[in-house]
């Protein structure tokens, strides 16, 4: 079973690349096809150096302008000749040298398991983030569970699984797109579980660093609800965020670009709709995450 790893970059981390690209070289029996993505950048220069026999090897392509997180993804797995692609933020990196034989090991022998999503551990010994499990009871990262989603920049996904649903929602450019693909995927049978065995470090940081979270965290909110939910679903899971947005939020700037955004989401096409079957949602109720919240 071969596994390839896209790494997407803007270009302008150079040192954490390297380290990036060098956790993923240097793992045991790992043999790893390295796809590097520029989303409207030159990739830097690697110097990471592949280990003497190993049969790994190193790729770079370029994308004329920022095309966004899951179009640059989808792009790197074109590129793949993997049987599993590992997503690896450019600032983040393998904790130790087993991770790729234990995702290998647990791909070849479990057929109906699409993702893993690895548990992201802060660096300096921090109590973590609790957006990194995916579940709503997260109290504790270092149990594993079966989950209805998963954090994209640390995880591996079954490429087949991830071609036949038609990958990541290239539309949403920057949140959810994960949690789009993990409904389809559940929708084809497949299981997503969150393995605390497999560590990746990656430095704390909000994601609100990013100028437009408030707003594409609200279009996609919508958009996702629109492609995936029955309708009698899809309204009380968008009347939830909205009531969790307003207790949670205090900045009214934030709260005007959140429902700028949802706003968005209702106007704008949303793409293909496919809504999931009773079947996913009672399966997505009894892992603990309905699909209403």
């Amino acid at each position: 079973m071969k596994l390839s790893c896209v790494i997407l970059t803007m270009g302008n981390r150079v040192a954490e690349l390297n380290r990036a690209v060098e956790s993923a070289l240097n793992q045991a029996d790992g043999d790893i096809e390295i796809v590097i993505v520029g989303n409207g950048a030159d990739v830097p220069p690697i110097t990471a150096q592949i280990p003497p026999g190993s049969k790994a090897t190193i790729k770079t392509i370029r994308l004329p302008e920022n095309v966004g997180i899951p179009e640059g993804r989808n792009r790197g797995v074109q590129e793949c000749t993997g049987d599993v692609v590992l997503f690896l933020d450019d600032d983040g990196w393998y904790a130790n040298s087993k991770v790729a034989a234990h995702i290998r090991e647990r791909f070849a022998t479990e057929p109906d398991l699409a993702v893993i999503s690895l548990r992201v551990m802060d660096p300096d010994g921090g109590a973590g983030q609790r957006r990194h499990v995916p579940r709503l009871r997260a109290g504790d990262p270092a149990r594993s569970s079966e989950v209805t989603t998963f954090l994209g920049g640390a995880s591996a996904v079954r490429r087949s699984a991830f071609l036949q649903v038609g990958g990541l929602p290239e539309k949403f450019f920057y949140a959810h797109e994960e949690t789009d693909l993990a409904w389809r995927l559940l929708g084809e049978g497949y299981r997503i579980e969150y393995d605390a065995e497999t560590v990746m470090y990656h430095p704390q940081v909000p994601p609100t660093r990013h100028p437009d979270f408030y707003r594409l965290n609200a279009r996609n909110r919508v958009w996702l609800a629109r492609r995936n939910l029955p309708w009698v679903l899809a309204v009380p899971y968008l009347v939830n965020w909205i009531v969790l947005t307003l207790i949670r939020e205090r900045s009214l700037s934030a709260l005007k670009a959140w429902f700028k955004g949802f706003f968005e989401g209702l106007r704008e096409p949303a793409g293909e709709r496919r809504p999931m079957t009773w079947r996913t949602a009672w399966r997505m109720l009894r892992l603990g995450r309905p699909p209403i919240v």
